[in-house]
């Protein structure tokens, strides 16, 4: 029977510990014990190891993907004569593991800081292969940029233009850089998401476009490379991202009899499954479409096709990280509504929550939870999981289906946690971080440590070094 507090889109699961593939990595299994393996590790050996809760990387997973994402788009390309370029979007998950992964498939690197600037370099990641994002690149930023010899700067605004001239100028080097375009269209994704509407801080409009390249051809220290494009975030439907590479080529049409523009950026923003109702397209099918309306619009206006790139970040992290917690309290809360009618739902109370993953919080994320300790053969009980913060909105995942015995104790996985979690982890209620491990054959090694809460104390000068309160 479905509860009344489901949401329409959760169905009632006949298998309450199975792993949903496309959700969960490839590699999600369970042993002879009914727990959890992930790259060949289960997940108790993990947090006897390292302690929960515990991001999860399968290095394989995220590997593959990236792999298979740049042969989708080189392939496609080459279908019309051009060339295609993948930069891995850095925001979404960055680590010295991570750009060695990457890296190795062959993408270049997204970065919007100089902090990830600073993690891809430090992990032999190349300058040439990076483009560097961000409405508002500091000075110091640029010059890092341009001293390090970062492949592209993509120009949000105006007097970033004269910024990065005046720097290059400095250096005695010419800057190569992109324009970002407000496309104006709207992807179907969640307000916060949306990176192309009129009213928000990235991007100009095609017409100040052409007016800022018109200028940035006229500058002694700046070379003109082409045009970007982001629509936003977690999109499933290809319409959004055609729609942009029509207006892209329109633009780009317009400025090519006036001088050489070599490259359009698509960007990225395409979405994954997150629950079992999650449907995106299939990712080869959305590229060779954009790619082949490109072709037909550059043949419409009778012009080269140019080098295309892509910005994926999610659709590669993403799946490939599962986050373990372990499981304190639980209660069940029954709910009354109008008309003197009543559900329950059990909550499930585990050890982290907003503090390792956000998204829930800033964008009411839906995710997908199983017993990762053990199976049960008890019948399905939806089930609500929460954090352990001061917070009501500290929801891990606001509604599935776990085996209704589950029981202080008993570790939770949550599944597609690669991306956007550990990028905006916090310290809130004074909690640490928690720790990001690798899995890989059967094995497992430390990404990047948690912080106790020494590490926390140790940057509040408040205190002294025995973490007493100064006289």
């Amino acid at each position: 029977m479905i509860n009344p507090l489901s949401p329409s889109w959760l169905s009632v699961p006949a298998d309450s510990n199975a792993f949903h593939p496309g959700v969960w990595p490839g590699s999600a299994e369970r042993n002879d014990a009914g727990e959890l393996v992930i790259g060949g590790v289960s997940a108790k050996a993990l947090v006897e190891s390292y302690g929960s809760p515990l991001y999860v990387m399968d290095q394989s997973e995220l590997e593959e993907r990236a792999a298979r994402f740049l042969n989708i788009v080189e392939r496609a390309c080459a279908l019309h004569n051009v060339t295609g370029s993948v930069y891995y979007a850095s925001k979404a998950l960055i680590s010295g593991h991570v750009v060695a992964w990457v890296s190795q498939q062959g993408l270049g690197f997204d970065v919007a800081s100089g902090g990830e600037m600073a993690i891809a370099l430090a992990g032999g990641a190349l300058a040439p292969s990076f483009e560097f994002q961000g409405n508002n690149k500091s000075l110091l930023e640029v010059r890092q940029a341009l001293v390090a010899g970062v492949g592209c700067l993509v120009i949000d605004a105006p007097i970033e233009a004269l910024r990065i001239n005046e720097v290059a100028g400095e250096l005695g080097i010419t800057a190569s850089v992109m324009v970002r375009v407000n496309t104006g269209v709207h992807a179907d994704t969640h307000e916060y998401l949306a990176t192309a509407r009129e009213d928000q801080k990235f991007g100009l409009s095609p017409g100040e476009t052409i007016n800022l390249v018109a200028d940035i051809r006229a500058m002694e220290n700046l070379h003109f490379e082409g045009l970007h494009s982001h629509i936003g975030s977690q999109i499933f439907q290809v319409e959004g991202f055609l729609e942009a590479a029509t207006r892209l080529m329109d633009l780009y049409a317009t400025l090519l009899p006036l001088g050489p523009v070599a490259t359009l950026n698509l960007g990225g923003g395409f979405g994954i499954a997150y629950t079992e109702a999650d449907q995106p397209e299939d990712i080869e099918a959305m590229i060779v479409e954009i790619v082949d309306h490109t072709a037909a619009r550059a043949q419409h206006h009778d012009v080269p096709m140019p080098h295309l790139a892509f910005e994926p970040g999610r659709i590669i992290s993403g799946p490939a990280g599962v986050t373990l917690y372990s499981v304190g309290v639980t209660k069940p809360v029954t709910v009354h509504d109008d008309e003197g009618g009543e559900a329950s739902r059990l909550y499930v109370s585990v050890d982290g929550g907003m503090s390792d993953n956000a998204r829930p919080a800033l964008y009411h994320a839906n995710y997908s939870t199983r017993i990762a300790s053990r199976v049960s053969s008890a019948p399905p009980l939806l089930v609500r999981v929460v954090g352990k913060h001061c917070e009501s909105g500290d929801i891990v995942v606001d509604a599935d289906y776990l085996p209704g015995d589950v029981e202080p104790g008993d570790l939770l996985a949550v599944a597609a946690t690669g991306a956007y979690c550990y990028s905006l982890s916090s310290n809130y209620n004074a909690l640490g971080r928690p720790p990001m491990v690798g899995v890989h054959e059967g094995h497992h090694f430390l990404m990047v440590a948690g912080e106790s809460i020494k590490d926390v104390l140790a940057r509040d000068r408040g205190f002294t070094e025995t973490v007493g309160v100064r006289p």
